[in-house]
């Protein structure tokens, strides 16, 4: 309190007097004896004006002093309200003022209002106030509008809020009233969004009775809350920490995260499910009336905090208005009545699609959770996918929307328009869908099945068993499915738009898991790869992300299919666009390096099928293939992989290089030649005048691989999927280059000369 009252005062301009501080202190004082202020230490009124009007507290100590008197069991609230509506006035005046600026430069000094209410102890009075048992929910509203708003420009306020699990639990039992939701709604996230322990949603006395109260509108709202209570804890790009770091991390929390906890907490609300599927598929016409937004609006201003929601509404108005005023003559008039007539409906849609943007993000989190099938089951038996093909066109992608903002992680807050939100959470759940699961051809339509069918049949292989077992009753409606629609405008997009990012990874996810020769064909005879080359070789596209997500699809799309090296070496006919192409790839191997696994992989299986006319024409002409095939050329790209990564770097992004260099040495242990790669790699090192140094990085890998990938069933998985070599031959090979027989020609210590050995043995440890 010393520092307080002796530093600088922003809104006085100089430092407070002793005796002004003493008056504050002696208020303080006996707010925190007494829970705010106490009858027997009121101050002198006059004094108290007196003070007020040198140091501009705008009667908020007066006006707190009331506020406690009522604040008490069994207290008169008649003049309760009046009160509240005039400290209601003076916090939302600085809180509109902050929402509008830029909340990361702006300083909590800046809010005299909102500092002095605080500094006099009205947040406990107002925390106090809504305990009491008499009040109503005009004085709730009234409460809560308090609360936001201090939390607004002060955060120490929304923390001091956050850490009281009561109050938080309290909060959720407001959300019955449908006079109170909203606002009880909106101050959750906001603790919820700063509160160091997730909360238990298990902890929220009749939680499924809640939800299950909820119409349609409210659920949606909820949904911004749920989508802090489901997620892990944002701690920055997921794939920028270290997998040492978070296997380490892994150990000390075996049971369930609180996230995960609270997702079964949700799966078992009946319904639950179900009523997200149709929020997310509804169409804007059947969602509430425009005058209903309003009245939103009018009661509750926050909704649209972020001003890049008011300038999509504007924009999306103005638009119209253009579009309708070219048509007509007297454009002055007709132009100034549209935008009246029109502006409601665009505030529709935008309504809709910030719904939306919280259901799929909701929806999508529950898809990568540890009860993936079970939703899976859940989304397909409600539409999702067919619900959403069939707004595809009218919501979703409606129209061309520019999107040169940077590429976002799953768990990173954006400043996106809610137009590009939706956009990439759409694409994202479309990703998750697809992910290693049967139910990615629910995208198709019938149509579209029988076309794989008939791809099958007249390549003589046998159809996959998912395509099989797909329910048709269940799959998109229309000329087209999903996956075709989002092909078509990914092929309209700017080659670096972020948006290509998504719907890359999208498409990419429909390929993954085990290779089907028809997914690909049904790809490719829609013109995929071309365009994926074009982007790459041609376009001048320099996004990092963008161009990681093009190599990553274009070896699913390749991968041991003989008609798409084929189309590629058509493409690239000419020396100039080969070396485009390889340059791109060498520019950053630790995106390029799946795609370059593919290759490596397809070249392995080519060589086994000499008694194919086309295999052996595609071998013998394909620039691609006949590169790799080079052993000057792999060992070069082995060496770069081992050389790039160590344990202590290692993340979800690059560990794909340590599994691209044990496929290389995989595919040399089949023919006999592990030997001569292990040689070779050490006369690279001693040529480097770095001797061990890379055969000893390389081993630290193994022992990390091992202890990553034996414990964990998925990723194993995965691997044998995407390789088509079986995960017991992953785990041989890596036991014999892991092996302590140093006259073992097939193992790693033989190629390190004793002076050298185990330069790292500690690195591991953790």
């Amino acid at each position: 309190m010393a520092t307080l009252l002796g530093s600088e005062s922003p809104w006085t301009g100089g430092k407070r007097s002793v005796r002004n501080g003493n008056i504050i202190a002696k208020i303080r004082h006996s707010q925190i004896v007494g829970r705010g202020f106490s009858r027997g230490t009121q101050l002198p009124e006059a004094l108290l004006q007196d003070r007020d009007k040198q140091a501009k507290w705008h009667s908020i100590p007066e006006l707190l002093q009331k506020l406690h008197e009522s604040s008490h069991p069994n207290s008169d609230l008649s003049h309760t309200h009046s009160v509240l509506k005039e400290l209601s006035s003076l916090l939302s005046m600085e809180a509109m003022s902050f929402v509008t600026e830029d909340r990361k430069s702006a300083q909590e000094s800046t809010f005299p209002i909102t500092y002095t209410f605080d500094l006099f102890g009205g947040v406990d009075v107002i925390h106090s106030l809504c305990f009491v048992p008499a009040v109503n929910d005009d004085l709730v509203n009234d409460c809560l509008s308090v609360l936001y708003n201090c939390c607004i420009c002060t955060e120490g306020v929304t923390k001091s809020l956050a850490a009281r699990d009561y109050f938080v639990l309290f909060l959720f039992t407001l959300m019955t009233n449908k006079k109170t939701f909203l606002q009880t709604a909106t101050l959750i996230e906001d603790i919820l969004g700063v509160k160091k322990a997730m909360i238990q949603l298990e902890g929220v006395a009749n939680l499924s009775g809640l939800v299950q109260s909820f119409d349609q509108q409210q659920l949606a709202n909820f949904c911004r809350i749920l989508s802090v209570t489901v997620s892990e804890p944002d701690v920055g790009n997921d794939d920028k920490h270290t997998l040492l770091a978070k296997n380490a991390q892994q150990k000390q929390d075996s049971s369930l995260s609180r996230a995960e906890v609270n997702q079964v907490t949700l799966l078992n609300i009946p319904g639950f499910i179900e009523r997200l599927c149709k929020l997310a598929t509804r169409k804007v016409s059947e969602a509430t009336g425009a005058s209903n937004f309003l009245q939103e609006l009018e009661d509750w201003y926050t909704w649209l905090d972020n001003a890049l929601v008011l300038d999509a509404l504007m924009q999306m108005a103005t638009e119209e208005t253009e579009h309708t005023s070219t048509e007509s003559s007297n454009e002055s008039s007709l132009a100034t009545s549209t935008l009246r007539h029109r502006l409601p409906q665009s505030m529709k849609i935008v309504h809709e699609i910030m719904y939306k943007v919280e259901v799929l993000y909701v929806l999508c989190v529950l898809l990568m959770g540890s009860h993936r099938n079970q939703v899976h089951k859940m989304l397909a038996e409600f539409r999702l996918i067919p619900g959403l093909n069939n707004l595809f066109d009218k919501l979703i992608w409606r129209k061309y929307t520019s999107s040169n903002h940077v590429v976002h992680g799953q768990n990173e807050n954006c400043d996106c328009s809610p137009e590009i939100s939706f956009k990439i959470q759409f694409l994202r759940l479309l990703q998750s869908f697809s992910d290693h699961h049967e139910n990615k051809y629910l995208l198709l339509n019938s149509q579209e099945l029988n076309e794989l069918s008939a791809i099958s049949l007249k390549a003589n292989i046998p159809e996959v068993e998912a395509l099989v077992n797909t329910d048709r009753s269940l799959v998109c409606d229309g000329k087209k499915g999903l996956l075709t629609r989002l092909l078509t405008v990914m092929k309209k997009e700017p080659p670096d738009s972020s948006f290509r990012f998504w719907q890359a990874r999208a498409v990419e996810s429909f390929l993954r898991g085990v290779t089907s020769y028809a997914d690909q064909m049904f790809l490719l005879k829609r013109g995929l790869l071309e365009n994926m080359l074009f982007c790459i070789i041609d376009s001048g596209c320099k996004s990092k992300d963008v161009l990681q997500s093009y190599f990553d699809l274009l070896g699913e799309l390749m991968k041991f299919n003989i008609d798409a090296f084929k189309r590629f070496n058509m493409y690239v006919s000419t020396d100039n666009k080969f070396q485009t192409f390889m340059t791109q790839i060498n520019s950053s191997l630790v995106d390029s390096n799946m795609l370059v696994r593919c290759i490596i992989l397809s070249l392995d299986r080519f060589e086994t099928q000499t008694e194919d006319r086309k295999v052996v024409e595609v071998l013998s002409e394909c620039c691609l293939l006949s590169y790799l095939a080079q052993v000057e050329n792999r060992l070069s790209f082995l060496f770069r992989l081992v050389n790039i990564i160590n344990v202590q770097t290692l993340t979800q992004e690059n560990v794909s290089c340590l599994n691209t260099s044990l496929v290389v040495l995989m595919l040399a242990r089949r023919r006999g030649k592990l030997p001569f790669y292990l040689k070779a790699l050490r006369e690279k090192e001693h040529a480097e005048k770095y001797p061990g140094c890379l055969l000893n990085n390389f081993h630290n890998l193994l022992r990390f691989w091992q202890r990553h990938y034996l414990n964990r069933d998925k990723d194993s998985t995965c691997l044998e999927n995407s390789s088509c070599i079986p995960f017991s031959y992953w785990n041989e090979t890596v036991s014999v280059l892991l092996g302590s027989d140093r006259t073992s020609l097939c193992a790693i210590a033989s190629y390190i000369d004793e002076p050298f050995m185990d330069l790292d043995r500690d690195l591991l440890e953790c």
